[in-house]
């Protein structure tokens, strides 16, 4: 694994407002020229996003790591969440809502901000609005409101359902002034209780998708300030990491834990796999100080920063691209035969020596979990 950072060209890819121009390519990336050519210049948030299958294909035909596969997904959906903010403005303009009465800035949380995304997921995004004076609130709250509102609907409609759990920025707990961020923040990391780190934890992984991204680097002075020196907080934030074991049993078995499974031989590796890693991982980065949201770029700063050594990191980056690529053939398989792309691998499905190479991958990340829980006492 590189410690410094040098900018890959295959994330300039989804970087543009337009879909790549392939027509000039290399016959060498006729995969995912012929793939972008079958897009079309002009498609649909619905189609572009219902695409995304075939990106994976050509990319793997590619001999892509599945770890850069992830990225690239992500900026797609990047892509996505920009249109669709785009879109809604320029429907409120038409509307005579008229411009952005404040500076804004869109976050997208979690997988996605960690650039980790895979075929199946729902929205997680928040707001950060300049911090405004309060007699304003009304006019200023409400025009921000009604563009969540539109923008989480223009995804749900291309195909990346609404959360659940009601984390987006059309609602007011996830879209605030930066100092109403700053004493949110405060809130939940002032003491140890479940549903404040809960919620504490889906934030910590955020990236700037659209809008100034001088307000995300605002915030991430907050978390940076705050975060480290709060030991309850991090107490309970380790304690969570029980929540979500990794899919072996006591002997090192695979192992599920059948919540869910659609039978027997099947082990939810986003849920008992990849969540444990980035979680324990997202706990020693949080200790640390470190600014970077993705597994990856922290793994890297924590042999910076003397956490970790280099084997180990390396063996950690190699297992979240193992199960990266897991669940993504997982979900291809299940797309294919007219199902949901979700976290289930079937392990009767794989060989004796991908069984293995996943016995192995669990076991570093129940180490790593150890490790972080212990540094916490």
């Amino acid at each position: 694994m590189r410690l410094l950072h040098r900018a890959s060209p295959w994330r300039t890819l989804f970087a543009s407002d337009a879909p790549p121009d392939s027509s000039d390519w290399p016959p060498l990336l006729a995969p995912l020229a012929d793939a972008i050519a079958a897009l079309g210049p002009a498609p649909s948030l619905a189609a572009a996003k219902a695409w995304q299958p075939q990106l994976v294909e050509a990319l793997q035909r590619l001999d892509l790591p599945a770890w850069r596969i992830s990225q690239l997904l992500s900026d797609h959906n990047d892509w996505l969440y920009r249109q669709a903010i785009e879109r809604s403005l320029n429907a409120m303009r038409a509307a005579g809502w008229g411009e952005p009465p404040a500076r804004c800035c869109v976050l997208t949380l979690g997988s996605g901000a960690r650039h980790e995304s895979l075929l199946g997921p729902d929205q997680d995004n928040a707001m950060i609005l300049e911090d405004y004076p309060d007699s304003a609130h009304t006019e200023i709250d409400g025009y921000f409101q009604a563009l969540g509102e539109r923008m989480t609907d223009a995804l749900d409609d291309a195909g990346i359902p609404l959360c659940n759990g009601h984390v987006m920025a059309r609602w007011p707990m996830w879209r605030k002034r930066l100092g109403e961020w700053g004493r949110q923040l405060d809130i939940w990391t002032a003491e140890r209780r479940v549903k404040r780190v809960q919620q504490a934890n889906i934030l910590l992984d955020f990236y700037p998708v659209y809008g100034d991204s001088a307000l995300a680097e605002s915030l991430h002075d907050v978390v940076a300030a705050l975060v480290p020196r709060s030991a309850l907080f991090l107490d309970e934030m380790a304690s969570l990491l029980d929540e979500t074991p990794v899919a072996l049993d006591r002997l090192g078995r695979l192992a599920g834990d059948d919540d869910g499974a659609p039978h027997e031989r099947a082990i939810n590796l986003k849920r008992q796999g990849l969540l444990p890693l980035s979680g324990a991982v997202r706990l020693l980065a949080m200790r640390q100080g470190c600014r970077v949201p993705d597994t990856r770029g922290r793994l890297s700063e924590l042999v910076m920063a003397g956490v970790l050594d280099v084997p180990r990191a390396a063996a950690l980056g190699d297992a979240l691209g193992r199960l990266q690529g897991l669940v993504l053939d997982a979900q291809l398989t299940s797309l294919s035969a007219g199902r949901s792309a979700d976290g289930w691998v079937d392990t009767a499905r794989l060989d004796a020596a991908q069984q293995l190479l996943l016995r192995h991958d669990l076991q570093e990340i129940r180490r790593l979990i150890k490790t972080a829980k212990s540094m916490n006492r």
